[in-house]
């Protein structure tokens, strides 16, 4: 697993003894995901590829879900304090998180995948007794030295999310007991919060476990990972369509395909370093970014989403006959583009003021004569309705105003 990981470049830190453990014979080792949002987003992949490999090298993973921890807040790798959920959105967002996990791990078979909920340990939990038996392990001058805290002394930290590093600890100690988990993994800044469970467990239990850090993602562009104009990439479809998805991995830098099908796919080393070769020799073909593009979508989306949305890519990009698209294909974009519904056929004019590709009837007749208008993959005069062409799937039209804009219409 570690040498598997390592040439992934996913290995940042680890314990010394960790390659021993690991080749022992099957351990349990789990990831923790801060339920604060109902989605996971494209930043959080790197720690569950990590399970996803775990897993296939014949350990059993355990997700983690902070049902519990979620109500304090990790403090770091964040400049200030964060707003508390209730109770009931961190359980909401829990169970969301939960499902989208396991499209990446198997839960089934000899080294079936497990998902936790630290809320069943932790809310039951009373203060007098989680001082007594946890709070008392860890000096003040311990805590301080972590850099979760050292980042925020400065601006202030409250005692809650001073707390937290406990907290983690403790859900290290819990899992060790419940599933014999003897590693945490997590990214690079989650170091001092599990390097604490590890001592927890020596002092509590007098057994050794281990920590392995993978790093947090950069780009090339000094722009932010997982980053795009209108917010963060999701793993949620209808917080992220699957459409746009597939576009932020095709678009990304040649400089960081080859390390992001290391980060996101299983696809073997010799598939991605002969793909590493094509960037160098054929970089207008993108062949890296769409081998990283389908894959990554499928395995979030699924393969029919995936195929949709590559669908959808070569409608917008000028490489594909409408005549030829699904309706399947027509929905996805239908949300991608302006789009109406009509009952019946109006004019092309009328069509293109509709779904604001002119702003006027004048205007799209300019257009029209200019030759800068198409129905359905044709070439379309002035006095076309659409009514004359055949619809696409049998009710849609698409309209192209020029080389790049686009509109949808649906009849009936």
């Amino acid at each position: 697993m570690l040498d598997e990981l390592s040439w992934r470049g996913m290995v940042y830190q680890q314990t010394d003894g960790l390659a021993d453990a690991l080749a022992t014979g099957e351990i349990s080792a789990y990831v923790g995901f801060d339920p604060t949002a109902s989605s996971l987003h494209i930043g959080n992949l790197v720690p569950v590829m990590g399970l996803a490999h775990l897993q296939r090298a014949g350990h059993k993973p355990i997700a983690l879900v902070g049902g519990g921890t979620g109500l304090i807040g990790d403090p770091s790798g964040k400049a200030t304090e964060r707003q508390l959920l209730s109770e009931e959105e961190i359980e909401s967002n829990a169970r969301s998180i939960e499902k989208q996990l396991s499209r990446f791990l198997d839960f089934k078979g000899a080294h079936a995948a497990r998902m936790r909920d630290n809320a069943t340990w932790l809310r039951p939990l009373k203060a007098v007794e989680f001082m007594r038996d946890v709070g008392k392990h860890f000096t003040v001058n311990y805590m301080l030295a972590k850099e979760s805290v050292q980042s925020r002394i400065e601006g202030g930290i409250s005692f809650t999310e001073f707390s937290y590093m406990l907290m983690q600890a403790y859900d290290f100690l819990e899992l060790y007991r419940r599933d014999g988990v003897t590693l945490q993994m997590g990214g690079s800044d989650q170091w001092g919060n599990i390097t604490a469970g590890m001592e927890l467990i020596r002092r509590v239990e007098g057994k050794t476990a281990h920590a392995l850090t993978l790093p947090l993602v950069t780009t090339a562009s000094g722009s932010k990972f997982g980053k795009t104009e209108s917010g963060s990439v999701w793993l949620d479809a209808e917080r992220t369509s699957p459409y746009k998805f597939y576009q932020y991995w095709i678009n990304v830098d040649d400089r960081d395909a080859g390390k992001y099908l290391r980060f996101f796919t299983l696809l073997p080393r010799n598939e991605i370093e002969a793909l590493d070769k094509s960037i160098t020799s054929a970089p207008e073909k993108r062949e890296a970014q769409q081998a990283l593009a389908r894959d990554v979508t499928a395995r979030v989306h699924g393969e029919e989403a995936a195929r949709v949305a590559e669908e959808v890519s070569k409608v917008l990009f000028g490489k594909a006959d409408p005549t030829t698209l699904s309706e399947p294909v027509l929905e996805a974009l239908s949300k991608e583009v302006p789009f109406a519904a009509v009952t019946e056929s109006p004019g092309l004019l009328d069509a293109l003021v509709l779904l604001k590709l002119a702003a006027s009837k004048s205007a799209a007749r300019r257009l029209a004569e200019q030759g800068g208008v198409y129905l359905n993959g044709q070439r379309a005069a002035a006095d076309a309705t659409l009514g004359g062409s055949k619809p696409l799937a049998g009710k849609y039209h698409l309209l192209r105003k020029g080389a790049r804009d686009y509109g949808l219409l649906r009849i009936g």
